[in-house]
């Protein structure tokens, strides 16, 4: 069986398709406008549930663009952390470790770090327990004894209390049955 290339959209695209859907424009319709078939916007429409998803913007306490990019100039003149922090009117733990996490004072790349900022800011997050078959299993077994996921989750920290990997929240469970 042929297996379909993935297409994606440009955000402007985006954009056009959520304005058009929201109009009640059928796929059929918006799709004409890119020369493709419906089943090309389906996914974007879908994975979402039907939801215009909300505009993404940064943080107002992370790191801008422009804040990233005066570190790397004052990493290859050699300067302190103490002075890059005072320079952007930021804490010294804030440089330090924006710098451990994108490199390094060698390999630092102003670029490189915004776009890691964005695609660890992305939302929603893989659920905990789809990475952790053990762990499902477990709660699927307190879960037929009637046990509510409080109790479960209250049971698991004090089953494994030197395993991170093996708490999760009450909400996360909640989460998980409703998916």
């Amino acid at each position: 069986m042929k297996q379909r290339k993935r297409i994606y959209y440009s955000p402007e695209q985006k954009t056009l398709i959520w304005d058009r859907y929201k109009r009640g424009d059928s796929l059929h319709d918006i799709t004409r406008m890119f020369d493709r078939f419906h089943s090309s916007i389906m996914p974007t429409i879908y994975q979402t549930g039907g939801y215009r998803p909300p505009e993404r913007k940064r943080h107002p306490q992370s790191l801008s663009l422009n804040e990233r990019e005066e570190i790397s100039p004052c990493l290859v003149s050699k300067q302190s952390i103490r002075e890059i922090a005072r320079r952007l009117s930021r804490a010294p733990s804030t440089i330090s470790r924006e710098i451990k996490r994108n490199g390094g004072l060698k390999r630092y790349r102003a670029v490189e770090a915004e776009q890691r900022a964005w695609d660890e800011a992305l939302r929603p997050k893989p659920c905990k327990l789809i990475g952790s078959p053990e762990l499902c299993k477990l709660i699927a077994v307190k879960l037929k004894r009637a046990w509510s996921p409080q109790q479960i989750a209250g049971w698991l920290k004090r089953q494994y209390p030197d395993n991170q990997e093996m708490y999760v929240s009450h909400e996360t469970i909640y989460k998980t049955l409703f998916i």
